[in-house]
């Protein structure tokens, strides 16, 4: 029996653990790195660039699907709400945010093409509940390390990066389906 469904699914689960890698790896090298990156500007800006390649990512899986006027503002308001929501972060929730949501998605995309049957709200529940569950596992294994810190803040801002971005990948199917069937 085959451990993945398609190709498809494990390319996606390869990514949901290059992200999870990632956020492992940046216990050990994160405040190292961010010394050697030196001046805020710098690091303002790699962030920026981050963001970028996100925002590409979201324009490329937009356009893939050819969305309606109803979608097109829908992505604009939740586009709206996570840029006032950055600004009000420093760079530390910032990653949190970022992180989280983009492995929360690959969680939820392979979980989806494995259970193309199924609701999409239980592969975003699934998804969710393993995304809470890393990114608690995450704080527990700072506490045990120098220069890291447990902070119960941080496992908030994981749920909200989650719950953002599963919650808007969920409505965005929705109006999808909603207004593509009534045109």
């Amino acid at each position: 029996m085959a451990i993945f469904s398609s190709t498809r699914e494990r390319s996606l689960w390869i990514y949901a653990a290059l992200v999870l890698l990632g956020i492992l790896l940046s216990l050990f090298w994160g405040n190292p790195l961010v010394q050697w990156l030196g001046p805020q500007d710098v690091q303002a800006g790699l962030f920026g660039g981050a963001l970028l390649l996100v925002g590409i990512l979201i324009l490329v899986q937009g356009l893939r699907f050819r969305p309606g006027g109803y979608e097109i503002a829908l992505w604009i308001g939740l586009l709206a709400v996570g840029m006032l929501v950055f600004v009000r972060l420093g760079l530390a929730e910032r990653s949190h945010v970022l992180e989280y949501s983009v492995l929360a998605l690959f969680i939820y995309r392979a979980l989806e093409e494995r259970w193309k049957a199924k609701p999409k709200w239980q592969a975003a529940l699934l998804a969710w509940g393993l995304t809470i569950g890393i990114g608690c596992l995450d704080e527990l294994i700072q506490k045990g390390l120098p220069n890291r810190v447990f902070d119960p803040e941080d496992i908030l801002f994981n749920v909200l990066a989650a719950s953002f971005a599963l919650g808007g990948m969920l409505l965005l199917a929705w109006v999808r389906k909603r207004f593509s069937a009534s045109s």
